[in-house]
């Protein structure tokens, strides 16, 4: 009996984004060390080191009982939620009301998602800088929001030129009428620019300009950063702001997945509807887990500086290996270097991917060609920190040895 192909399609939306990069070059990478070629992997942000013992102890010791394994509530347990609000006020010196003004989620990726779907109906616009955290792009085509990029140059110290985009208003380029979002990052993934006060400052007189709710991304603010800070320290800045923040950087959790918004309580209540419909909650030990990390002292903050400067300056000298010039005095998880000679592009996008596919199937070591983060990235290259000093040596040799055969 022959049957008819059946005539399945996904959703338009499918369509309109791509696999993830990092999804698709971890297959590549995964075929290569198969096959033995033993691929260095210095490309994903994932942290290498242990949570403090204080926080497995508490995963362990809590598990271990018999009345934790419920689901639990949507907003999180209390006792997260209100050591969050110390965590802020100790070391952002923001006050935030643990009842109603924070919100813990599954990872703050996952918060991008219910922001976006809370404020954006389709065709509404939404700022995204470039180069920029990929998640910004692909989510609100998901949400059928309309992006427009708005650019960050190294010349402007990776900040955001605001009369740039009003001139794009003006001309035509941009609408900001019909903005909604606008999404930043500091300290900065990728360029590892790190915010001022008056950065916030203007961010936030910007939104409240423009009617334009601003999203700070702040994952990183502890990263080599001996002074954290939130764009909610901003008088005003919680009635036009939202923040997320995540464990998984600071505190090396990055597989527990465990974040947190915190904004207006008008604003989680509609990011909440969205959430509430979509989880049900974490586990529990997890979050009494997760309240032990945020007690770490200045010690543990420091010990993480001493370890990432150590491989920081190892990073450092691949990147000027391969041809990349390095700023000083970026923070974060990861090294911005930029090429300074086109080279050849072999087929290449750009200049960026040729050089780090080059790297990777020479010298078995995988570096993040800028242009994933967009056009503005196309000449840059990024290292991640989360490898120890012993691999990033024998990082640095294998691509010292793929320099000399030149």
């Amino acid at each position: 009996m022959n049957q008819m192909p059946l005539q399945i399609t996904p959703a338009d939306r499918v369509n309109n984004v791509q696999e993830y990069y990092f999804s698709v070059k971890l297959k590549e990478i995964a075929r290569m060390n198969a096959n033995g070629e033993n691929v260095i992997n210095l490309g994903i942000g994932s942290p290498d080191l242990p949570p403090s013992p204080e926080t497995i102890r508490a995963l362990t010791e809590s598990a271990a009982r018999a009345d934790v394994h419920g689901y639990q509530p949507y907003v999180g347990i209390p006792e997260l939620r209100e050591e969050f609000a110390r965590w802020y006020q100790k070391w952002y010196g923001v006050t935030l009301n643990p009842a109603d003004e924070i919100l813990p989620l599954i990872g703050s990726k996952e918060g991008i998602m219910h922001i976006s779907l809370a404020f954006l109906n389709e065709g509404d616009g939404v700022l995204v800088p470039n180069p920029g955290y990929p998640t910004y792009s692909s989510v609100s085509r998901l949400a059928g929001a309309r992006i427009y990029n708005y650019a960050l140059k190294e010349e402007n110290d990776w900040f955001p030129d605001f009369e740039a985009i009003e001139a794009a208003d003006a001309r035509g380029e941009i609408d900001l009428k019909r903005v909604k979002l606008m999404w930043c990052n500091y300290p900065n993934m990728p360029t590892g620019a790190n915010a001022t006060p008056e950065l916030f400052e203007k961010l936030v007189a910007f939104g409240r300009k423009h009617n334009i709710v601003i999203c700070h991304d702040n994952p990183y603010s502890f990263i080599l950063n001996d002074k954290p800070l939130s764009i909610l320290s901003v008088e005003g800045a919680k009635e036009v702001c939202i923040e997320l923040n995540s464990m998984s950087k600071t505190f090396n959790m990055p597989g527990w997945r465990i974040g947190m918004v915190a904004t207006n309580a008008r604003f989680l209540q509609w990011i909440l509807r969205v959430k509430s419909n979509m989880d049900s909650g974490m586990f529990r030990p997890m979050q009494l887990a997760a309240v032990e990390a945020l007690k770490a002292p200045a010690s543990w903050y420091e010990e993480m500086t001493r370890v990432y400067r150590k491989r920081r300056a190892l990073a450092t000298e691949i990147l000027e290996m391969v041809g990349a010039k390095v700023r000083p005095n970026q923070v974060g998880m990861f090294l911005w270097g930029k090429l300074e000679k086109s080279g050849s592009l072999q087929g290449a996008s750009c200049v960026s991917e040729a050089v780090c596919d080059e790297v990777l199937h020479q010298a078995k070591v995988f570096i993040t060609p800028g242009f994933i983060f967009g056009s503005e990235g196309a000449d840059y290259i990024r290292i991640s920190l989360c490898c120890n000093e012993t691999m990033l040596s024998e990082a640095l040799r294998r691509v010292q040895g793929l320099h000399e055969n030149k």
